[in-house]
């Protein structure tokens, strides 16, 4: 091995720094998955009332996905008005959208009545079933899902290597023979040459690191090859 620096700074220099971690840990984590449950609302059901039931009798969480069916009598809240808006007659329900908990509902209600006039606004108790009502609501469920178990990445073949050093040439001739992926430092200065010793401990070139961690000179890497322990490292 080399020990000694040369006097002047040759060839391109960078320092790479690389974490030692080089797998991908598992983790559980936690997702809302959804299922669709239909109801169906026969005559006379408030809407209303009827959604509120079912989120707190079953302790779910959803919203609404779909609604056909209509109305004998609309109870809805207009942006601005003291008190609800009511409507009577055969009214066709356009849309119900909002969402529902075990703690209560927040939904949107627009209808049509007989002179295809649209109405709409926060849905009210007193919104009552003509002849049924279809509707098919999204419920949430948590789940908790496990991430791929570790995943192991290519390890890491750091090179550091002094210009002109036939040590260092040897150990690069042999990373590149056996096709072992690497990255090349090419110790240049002694500003490189204090930080590569604080890393591995070592004053003399070349040095091997593998995911970080200091392997040792073209001795070690050859001692590594010489029973067979490099092939791992190869594509």
């Amino acid at each position: 091995m080399v020990a000694a620096l040369a006097a002047k700074p040759r060839g391109s220099c960078q320092l790479w720094t690389w974490g030692t971690g080089r797998s991908l840990a598992s983790q559980s984590i936690t997702v809302d998955l959804m299922h669709a449950l239909p109801l169906h609302l026969g005559p006379g059901s408030d809407l209303r009332h009827s959604l509120e039931q079912l989120a707190r009798d079953q302790q779910l969480s959803g919203f609404v996905l779909g609604v056909v069916g209509n109305l004998s009598q609309a109870a809805f809240q207009c942006p601005g008005q003291a008190e609800p808006t009511l409507l009577r007659g055969d009214l066709e329900i356009i849309t119900l959208n909002g969402t529902l908990s075990p703690q209560g509902v927040h939904l949107h209600l627009s209808l049509s009545d007989g002179s295809c006039q649209v109405w709409g606004g926060h849905l009210e108790h007193g919104t009552l079933v003509l002849k049924g009502a279809d509707l098919l609501v999204g419920v949430l469920t948590n789940q908790a899902v496990e991430e791929p178990a570790d995943v192991p990445l290519e390890p890491l073949v750091e090179l550091a290597v002094l210009p002109g050093c036939p040590f260092s040439a040897r150990a690069l001739r042999m990373l590149r023979t056996l096709g072992i992926p690497h990255q090349v430092l090419e110790v240049g200065s002694d500003e490189q040459r204090r930080e590569l010793e604080q890393r591995s401990g070592q004053w003399s070139l070349p040095q091997v690191f593998i995911d970080g961690q200091p392997l040792g000179g073209y001795g070690a890497l050859a001692d590594l090859q010489a029973r067979g322990q490099l092939e791992h490292l190869r594509r």
